[in-house]
């Protein structure tokens, strides 16, 4: 069929292809509309450049002839992407860009990136159809970040308690605390710039910061830390916002009323929760209503800040010129309360006459002057001085040193003449200016420290900042330099201006109930009264907007599975959930009343989230992950570490009990995530120093087998899987759980038949599938499937390569082959067969669970019955060993240890009981010991029949494997031999069969001596007459038993079988050597009947396989016959070594 073409230019073609999209043609109608005819206009050269571009016809194969694969991984209908890939420019990766983007497209999506509204799922999981759409972020490093660090970080504290600290602790001790609070924060600076910095830090914040670098479990930890940290800063802003209100604003307003001191504070603190919780209940009322007014009211709150801090040093700079006239009066060198008189004096002259002043009828019980007075009152003069004298006065030198007092004590100024008395009558009710706490130098640390907490609210908002790689770092940093500067010289010009008992009275009772750095500002105290009063109202309403939020990222992580529900909120994503409970828990700081004791508390939560801000940033430093390219590079895991233990030693040194407090929460929080917690992996840096300290660890237990005192068995668990790829025998791995509790070293291994490339995905399902069974069984370990083109192969690399270094496995546990006599499953023995021999070439320990179905699940418990050990060879301890360790687990506890040892005739039954009793008191084992005697006795008609089944089975097998040319040849020599065995028996006598016997039994036994459970290494051994080394599996029997065995064999020949006249024809041709090997496995199993029936459990010596392979059937045989009638039963071959010690 002729096919017309079109020859356009590239730009034409383009434009028209544009124009067909905008006229609203679909792209399918565009691919199927038909070429038109060449253009005649169109030159003969252009016609020919373009007829040799490959074509692409409607059918989509493309013009080299190879039709386009179907990628699992790309959506086909996609016309867009496919257009990517026409032409021949990028032909050769035309295959790669069916999975992986080309690079132009891949930036492309890059400059359009738009972060997430704050405490949505992590940029990278979520799809680009629920991204929303958001403005694109305009704000800078002064407006984005500097101004709200400011912000945050100025506020109660420094309005409301900075001069009382600088008076309590002196101005040397006051800057020490400042300073190390200010360094701690500068350093969490650093270290939270260098995070920031490491890629693009979407709106989350800190909790981002943390969660993303130490993982989920202490980004939990520390994020709720973070969250109960900022609640209780909206109470502390609360419980200011009303002290300031009942104290400097409206005394009057209070509720309660007392009339003594002590009796005072209490009322004061009912009238701060009276208020405080109408104060949250209206602030959580605004949050709930909307988020926009607490933003637009953000300006005035900064501006009230600023103005107030403005006032201050335009106060102090008035001072050095012209001191405001503020008189405080004192009584001897005590500071009275300004609040009951207005004359510090104790009489004064009017109208010439001496009357008394109100100062008097305080203290004394009349107006009249020969009333009874205080003697403190009578002994000591009334003076009145400036409470800010101002800065040039020199009163700095009285502030340096440091004046702390008990609960109770009264403000004193230094160097004032006071004359003690001898007994001090009671003071209440006195007008003097008591301390209302105990003040010492960690509790003003701990009550200072929320004043620099605030330097993460320029990573909160990162978001909405035009380069936040830029900004934050410098804008915190900055903010940081700054409010430190304000603070230490706040600190100098406090006390070099104001009169130090006047520093130290909290309220500023002495100054008529007023501000004490209301007093100093300029030009008014309601300067400072309005703006700190504003300022602690708007930071109250950010903590109870910021914090929900917070708590809405973290539930909406998920990884506390209990917070949940908090994730939910408002249609407008508001988080309504969150934020009562955070009400609630802001209650309870609210109910504690006390700006000083709730200080402390939200001090710990912050120098937590601090310390693993820190710990972060030093992690990620010394591992040197290669994702670790912060774009600030003035940081070191130096000043991290320092940071780091700053606020360490910050949170003891502010409280020890509240420090504990916090790291029991925090650390309960990590458990319970650990715990419970959904598992995310966000390539953090604890995940990455765990690796590095895995191979630490690794690289030092390289250097050589573990000492007999740590051994235990490191299990490779052989699993079989089904057409489905689902385990056969899930009891193996409760088995294995039951065996180990989660201690040493677990492989779960499992081998499919084929190739990789054709079986890789039924590898993956087959993972999942083992995973989600090892998590149903409780097992800890690894899972490793390997895809081989034989399972015995595949086996074989198992045992060889499972495992890492020192954390190889010793032992291997498997299933016994129950289908082994099917005959659609004809081969699966010799898979077995081989397996124990690959185990014993490795000097690995060898576990068969026969009748592994009937094996108890995790759940049971077996309330009585024995765990039998059949000791038949010493293998190295390890039947000693397993029942110890099954008998750990609550499945095994209840049951009790029964060992049986095998004695033969002249063996003295009696002194091998009392050597293996001391042998297990030695071994700290405590078992029932009984010794059990195998009488010789003749060989049974029925040990024949059964070798003769075996034989003629394994003739039947080995025919199955011979071709039809082999099979046929095999048949004619089977009935020569048949004919010639007839003709010599026709003709033999007595003798003559007893010779013939005779004759055979001493090759037989070169190869494979008189007792039944050989060992490989004992056959070597017994074969050279070499001296076993400890390492080697040693025998029970002697030497010299062997020895004589064998000759007692020799001389019983014949009247071992006088009566083969007797015997069926066939047995004259049976293996001498299988007939004495199934006599014992059929006498071995009757004993072993006999005693062990009922148990729950029965641990043999598993025999070695014969080292001519002929005979693998038999062997089979012989251990099918070996463990008959027994419920359950583990076959164990040793190592090789010994895994068990009487000493310490």
């Amino acid at each position: 069929m002729p096919t017309n073409f079109t020859v356009v230019p590239v730009e034409a073609q383009a434009d028209a292809a544009n124009g067909s999209r905008e006229s609203g043609a679909p792209e399918e109608e565009l691919e199927r509309q038909p070429l038109s005819p060449p253009d005649p206009e169109v030159s003969p050269e252009v016609e020919l450049a373009f007829s040799q571009e490959p074509l692409e016809c409607s059918s989509g194969i493309l013009g080299d002839g190879t039709a386009r694969e179907n990628s699992p991984f790309i959506n086909n209908t996609d016309m867009e992407r496919e257009n990517i890939y026409e032409g021949k420019n990028m032909a050769l990766f035309e295959e790669e860009m069916d999975s992986n983007p080309m690079v132009s497209s891949l930036l492309n999506k890059l400059a359009n990136y738009t972060n997430l509204s704050q405490g949505v799922v992590e940029h990278e999981e979520d799809e680009d159809s629920k991204r929303k759409e958001i403005k694109a972020p305009r704000m800078g490093t002064f407006i984005g970040v500097y101004l709200p660090c400011l912000q945050n970080i100025l506020g109660v504290i420094l309005f409301l308690r900075l001069t009382w600290i600088v008076g309590a602790a002196g101005i040397l001790e006051s800057f020490i605390i400042v300073f190390m609070c200010c360094t701690c924060t500068m350093l969490t600076a650093i270290s939270m710039s260098a995070i920031a910095t490491n890629g693009v830090v979407p709106a989350g914040g800190s909790y981002y910061m943390i969660s993303r670098s130490l993982g989920p479990e202490f980004g939990g930890a520390v994020g709720l830390c973070f969250y109960l940290g900022t609640t209780f800063a909206g109470a502390m802003y609360i419980l200011g916002t009303i002290e300031i209100f009942l104290t400097y604003i409206s005394p009057n307003a209070a509720i309660f009323h007392s009339e003594d001191v002590e009796g005072e504070n209490g009322a004061m603190l009912n009238n701060m929760r009276v208020y405080g919780t109408c104060t949250l209940a209206l602030m959580a009322m605004v949050v709930f209503v909307g988020v926009k007014y607490v933003n637009k009211l953000a300006l005035v709150f900064l501006a009230c800040v600023i103005l107030s801090i403005l006032a201050i040093y335009a106060g102090v700079i008035k001072t050095a010129f012209e001191p405001p006239d503020i008189p405080v009066c004192f009584l001897g060198n005590r500071t009275l309360s300004n609040r009951e008189f207005d004359v510090c004096a104790k009489f004064q002259i009017i109208n010439n006459e001496t009357v008394t002043t109100r100062l008097w009828g305080l203290f004394c019980n009349s107006s009249m002057l020969n009333a009874t007075c205080d003697d403190y009152f009578y002994e000591n003069n009334v003076t009145e001085i400036q409470g800010i004298p101002g800065i040039a006065s020199g009163i700095i030198s009285e502030n340096l040193w440091s004046a702390y007092a008990d609960k109770g004590a009264y403000v004193e100024k230094k160097g004032m003449p006071s004359f003690p008395v001898s007994e001090e009558t009671k003071t209440s009710g006195l007008p003097y200016v008591l301390t209302d706490i105990m003040t010492y130098f960690t509790m003003l640390v701990g009550i200072y420290f929320p004043s620099v907490t605030g330097i993460m609210a320029g990573s909160n908002r990162s978001g909405d900042l035009r380069d936040a790689q830029k900004s934050i770092p410098t804008g915190t940093i900055l903010a940081i330099a700054t409010t430190s500067f304000i603070y230490l010289s706040c600190i100098v010009l406090f006390g070099a201006c104001i009169e130090g008992a006047v520093l130290r009275d909290k309220f500023g009772e002495a100054l008529k109930g007023n501000l004490v750095i209301g007093m100093l500002a300029w030009p008014s105290p309601w300067v400072i009264v309005i703006g700190s009063f504003f300022s602690t109202c708007g930071a109250g309403l950010q903590s109870l907007t910021g914090a929900p939020r917070l708590l809405q990222a973290i539930a909406r992580d998920g990884i506390v599975p209990f917070l949940q529900v908090f994730g939910h909120g408002k249609a407008n994503g508001e988080p309504t959930w969150a934020l009562l409970l955070t009400a609630l828990i802001c209650e309870i700081g609210i109910l504690i009343a006390s700006l000083d004791s709730v200080a402390p508390i939200l001090s710990m939560f912050f120098l937590m989230c601090y310390m693993f801000v820190n710990l972060a940033c030093a992690v990620q430093t010394l591992l040197r992950t290669p994702n670790w390219r912060p774009r600030f590079k003035f940081y070191h895991w130096t000043l991290s570490f320092l940071g780091m233990s700053l606020c360490l030693a910050l949170m003891f040194i502010c409280s020890w009990y509240y420090a504990l407090f916090a790291m029991l929460i925090a650390g309960c929080i990590y458990k319970y995530i650990e715990y419970r917690g959904a598992e995310k992996e966000w390539g953090d840096g604890i995940r990455g120093l765990s690796l590095n300290a895995a191979r630490f660890a690794l690289l030092r237990v390289e250097h050589g087998p573990p000492h007999t005192k740590n051994w235990r068995p490191q299990v490779l668990v052989m699993l079989n899987l089904d057409s489905e790829q689902c385990v056969k025998h899930p009891r193996l791995l409760s088995f294995t759980t039951q065996l180990k509790a989660g201690k040493g070293l677990t492989i779960v291994g499992s081998v499919l038949e084929g190739t990789y490339l054709d079986k890789h995905q039924e590898a993956q399902r087959a993972e999942e599938n083992i995973r989600s069974l090892m998590g149903v069984e409780k097992t800890k370990g690894f899972c490793q499937l390997v895809v081989s083109s034989s399972l015995r192969d595949g086996m074989s690399h198992l045992i060889q390569s499972a495992g890492l270094g020192g954390m190889k496995h010793n032992t291997v546990l498997m299933a016994w082959p129950e289908s082994w006599k099917q005959s659609d499953n004809p081969f699966s023995w010799k898979n077995f067969v081989d397996t124990i021999r690959d185990t014993t070439a490795a000097h690995q320990a060898l576990l068969v669970a026969k009748n592994i179905d009937m094996f108890p699940q995790n759940q049971e418990r077996f309330s009585e019955g024995n765990i039998d050990v059949w000791w038949i060879v010493h293998d190295g301890g390890m039947l000693m060993l397993l029942p110890f360790l099954l008998r750990q687990h609550k499945v095994w506890r209840k049951c009790k240890m029964r060992i049986f040892t095998v004695a033969q005739m002249d063996d003295n039954s009696i002194q091998m009981k009392k050597d293996l009793q001391m042998f297990l008191y030695h071994l700290r084992i405590s078992a029932e010991v009984e010794v059990v005697e195998m009488v010789e006795n003749d060989i049974s008609a029925f040990t024949y029949e059964k070798t003769l089944m075996m034989e003629q089975r394994s003739q039947m097998l080995k025919q199955m494997q011979l071709s039809k040319n082999e099979r046929e040849r095999e048949i004619q020599s089977i009935s020569n031999e048949s004919r010639c065995s007839i003709r010599r028996k026709s003709r033999s006598s007595p003798q003559s069969i007893g010779q013939d016997v005779q004759a055979l039994l001493p090759n037989d036994s070169q190869e494979e001596e008189a007792q039944l459970i050989h060992d490989r290494n004992t056959a070597a051994v017994a074969k050279t007459k070499a001296p076993a080394t400890p390492e080697k599996v040693q025998m029970t029997w002697t030497k010299e038993k062997l020895v004589s065995e064998k000759h007692k064999n020799k001389d019983s020949n014949l009247t071992g079988f006088r009566d083969i006249f007797t015997l069926k024809p066939e047995w004259g041709n049976l293996n001498q050597s299988n007939v004495r090997r199934m006599h014992t496995a059929v006498k071995l199993n009757g004993v072993v009947l006999n005693k062990s029936q009922d148990a729950q459990l029965v641990l043999l010596n598993m025999p070695g396989p014969p080292k001519n392979r002929q005979g693998d059937e038999n062997y089979m045989e012989f251990l099918e016959v070996l463990t008959e009638g027994l419920n359950r039963v583990l076959l164990v071959r040793g190592g090789g070594r010994e895994v068990i010690t009487i000493y310490s």
